[in-house]
């Protein structure tokens, strides 16, 4: 029987649904999904340029697992810019920080802060928002 996987903290999703390469007709199957604890990793890593073991403590798991999700995030990177397929962001295996809600509308997902308007979606001002629980 396979080990439980550990649900991987996150402090936000990424700030897109999708990235696709301009200039070709792509269909649905050619794409990737990143998970939301891979672009965690990527980011960590690369963009607040983390060691892996400081990432690893911040999502909650040890620096060798930190290492095979950042590995398999830049294999899908770049499998997705070589061959020009899609990229899309997934929820995966993770939970948030903090609070997250989900718009039944546009499926953003985002959190509740004192600035924000606490009974609406803060992109498309839909009512109807759930939140997310893990």
């Amino acid at each position: 029987m396979p080990r439980r996987v550990t649900p991987r903290k996150i402090v936000a999703p990424p700030k897109f649904k999708y990235y696709k390469p301009v200039g070709h007709n792509i269909s649905k199957s050619e794409k990737i999904e990143l998970l939301y604890e891979e672009y965690e990793a990527i980011k960590l890593a690369d963009y607040d340029m983390l060691n892996h073991n400081d990432a690893g403590e911040l999502m909650g798991i040890s620096r060798a697992t930190f290492a095979r999700i950042y590995e398999k995030a830049r294999k899908k990177i770049a499998l997705a810019l070589v061959e020009g397929k899609i990229l899309e962001a997934k929820f995966g295996n993770a939970y948030f920080d903090d609070d997250r809600y989900e718009c039944s509308n546009c499926k953003a997902t985002f959190n509740i802060t004192e600035n924000s308007v606490k009974d609406k979606c803060p992109i498309c001002n839909n009512k109807n928002i759930n939140k997310i629980e893990f």
